[in-house]
């Protein structure tokens, strides 16, 4: 791989043959690599024993060497997780924390071709799409697997023919995994069928994913025609979506990397009632009217604020700024002017409720604001973010939206109070 030249790079380097052997590649092609072991004190002995094998192989090619020791069994429970997918998610989070932290450019990881075959009898028996079946990536953001077109069997005929010593992991030879199952099961009958078994399913999955790059290129053109994106949410207009077959597959590839992989929860949000919402581990699709919403969770931003002439409006949620002014200037929605004769300070800054009503500017008689964001055309979520000031339990302001008739500038106005919020 050319572009890894002049990159800095971090090998994970478990102590096993296969990370050995690319340890040594990187090594003879005088590539800048430093090796990451991770100890998962799963194996007692044994786990302090590759720690050390990999310290001294590091020394013995001599380039860097980070080790990091885990509870591996404590985060399980702790995330409810298996031991393997903790050991996973708690081996790529560090490896993220020393990319960052020691400038590397990359991490290299020792995936063979074995792996990529055991990885999809794994997807395939579970039940996947093509993504699950098009095999692991050579090149994922920042992680890189070299080795991936060669064997377990051509890796471990370069290790013995270059003297090169690895460590056993003795958890390999257990089938009570899955993997290890299929590794040492399946895999060798399928090899029997035909002498050429792996290269043959090599070439299959390259098939597959070159289908599935059309089908992400197809959905990408879809995406921009209609993912309508405005301050951070993205419209989506359901009639649009409807015309789409087939329905369920066509939205799967829409919603997939927002992190809805439920097709059927997407499915039903076209047909629900307004306010509806689905949510995923990131995102929010919301039904509004004829339209899905979708945007990234955020923490709320809720509660109640006192509002004073000379409070630091940092502390605000929004940015506003109260001055006393001699004479009224140009009016807009982002700027009011208040008699501050008829305010009772401190000022009270919240989030709208239901029951919520004011006296629009210019109108008269009362309004609930329910209606008046029926008028406004406001979405759901425009609706949750909207911020009220008042006075007592009076509302001032529907900020950014329209000021409250009974606090208006007369006549008889004395003092004039301009409030301005800042986007």
């Amino acid at each position: 791989m050319p572009f890894l030249k002049g990159q800095r790079l971090l090998l994970a380097c478990s102590g096993g043959v296969d990370s050995v052997v690319l340890a040594h590649l990187c090594v003879a092609e005088e590539m800048d690599v430093a090796l990451a072991h991770c100890n998962f004190n799963l194996r007692d002995e044994e786990s302090d024993g590759d720690e050390t094998f990999v310290r001294e192989l590091a020394s013995k090619l001599k380039v860097e060497v980070f080790v990091k020791r885990f509870n591996t069994e404590q985060y399980a429970e702790k995330k409810r997780l298996s031991v393997q997918m903790a050991a996973r998610e708690l081996r790529y989070q560090w490896f993220d924390e020393v990319l960052q932290t020691k400038g590397f450019d990359y991490v290299l990881t020792a995936h063979h071709a074995d792996d990529s075959l055991e990885t999809f009898l794994i997807n395939l028996s579970r039940g996947t799409g093509i993504d699950g079946l098009s095999g692991i990536p050579e090149v994922n953001e920042k992680v890189v697997r070299p080795l991936l077109s060669f064997s377990q069997e051509e890796i471990l005929d370069y290790a013995k023919n270059n003297n090169i010593s690895w460590r056993e992991d003795s958890s390999n030879a257990s089938t009570k995994y899955l993997r290890n199952k299929i590794r040492h099961e399946i895999v060798p009958t399928l090899k029997e069928l035909h002498p050429t078994f792996l290269r043959n399913f090599l070439n299959t999955q390259h098939y597959l994913q070159q289908t599935n790059d059309l089908v992400n290129h197809h959905l990408g053109e879809l995406r921009a025609k209609l993912f309508e994106q405005s301050d951070g949410v993205i419209k989506i207009p359901i009639a649009e979506l409807q015309k789409l077959q087939p329905l369920e597959s066509y939205l799967y590839g829409l919603f997939k990397e927002y992190g809805f992989t439920e097709w059927n929860d997407v499915k039903n949000l076209l047909t629900a009632m307004s306010g509806k919402q689905v949510f995923s581990q990131t995102h929010q699709l919301l039904k509004d009217r004829d339209c899905l919403m979708l945007s990234k969770i955020k923490n709320k931003v809720k509660g109640t604020y006192t509002v004073s002439l000379d409070i630091d409006t940092s502390e605000l949620p929004i940015k506003l700024k109260l001055e006393e002014v001699g004479a009224l200037e140009e009016q807009g929605k982002n700027v009011v002017f208040l008699d501050k004769e008829k305010l009772n300070f401190p000022l009270v800054l919240r989030n709208w409720e239901k029951g919520d009503y004011f006296y629009p500017f210019g109108m008269q008689g009362k309004k609930k604001l329910s209606k008046f964001f029926k008028d406004e055309k406001l979405d759901v979520l425009s609706k949750e973010k909207q911020w009220l000031l008042c006075s007592d339990n009076k509302i001032v302001w529907v900020v950014g939206k329209r000021a409250d008739e009974r606090f208006k500038v007369d006549d008889s106005t004395k003092q004039i109070l301009k409030i301005t919020q800042f986007t």
